[in-house]
């Protein structure tokens, strides 16, 4: 799998700590962020696309609700609820997109993407071990070449799997 798009980290981190909350800005409909195709959404939660994705299939799963921490903002109920709707969005990712393997983890802190949220990355079958884990998720290592028209096609199947 190629990754030879640059990011910039720098600007990157910039942009999170003096912007407001993107998913916030997603679930308000907000123009700027209409990149992130969104392939899931019920009343409480929502799953878009990565606007940065390392891996093809990338998706983030978020509530609706501005939540910070996986544990202690969620009453079991709701936190029950969230890992429905990640695991029914990993299982169309894994539907859709080969992979040898499907990450899950939940990333952000209170110092920028503070909004809970649940990343789903799908490791490419054949990915040299070197390439896998940590290594696989960090935009450091370069993104992915992704065109919107690629974007919108996988929401448009993840979605009809869905």
């Amino acid at each position: 799998m190629e990754r030879n798009v640059r990011f910039d980290v720098d600007a990157y981190v910039a942009r999170v700590r003096s912007s407001p909350c993107f998913i916030c800005a997603i679930v308000a409909g907000d123009p700027a962020y209409d990149a992130e195709e969104i392939v899931y959404e019920d009343e409480h939660h929502l799953a878009f696309l990565s606007r940065y994705p390392t891996v093809p299939g990338y998706v983030l799963v978020s509530p609706k609700a501005h939540l910070e921490h996986a544990v202690r903002d969620l009453d079991e109920d709701a936190y029950l609820a969230l890992m429905r709707v990640v695991r029914k969005v990993a299982l169309a990712v894994e539907a859709v997109v080969p992979s040898e393997r499907t990450y899950l983890l939940t990333l952000g802190s209170q110092q920028g993407n503070s909004h809970l949220h649940w990343h789903i990355a799908p490791l490419p079958p054949g990915t040299p071990y070197e390439q896998q884990q940590f290594y696989a998720l960090m935009s450091e290592n370069g993104l992915i070449p992704w065109a919107r028209e690629q974007a919108a096609d996988l929401a448009r199947r993840l979605r009809e799997h869905l």
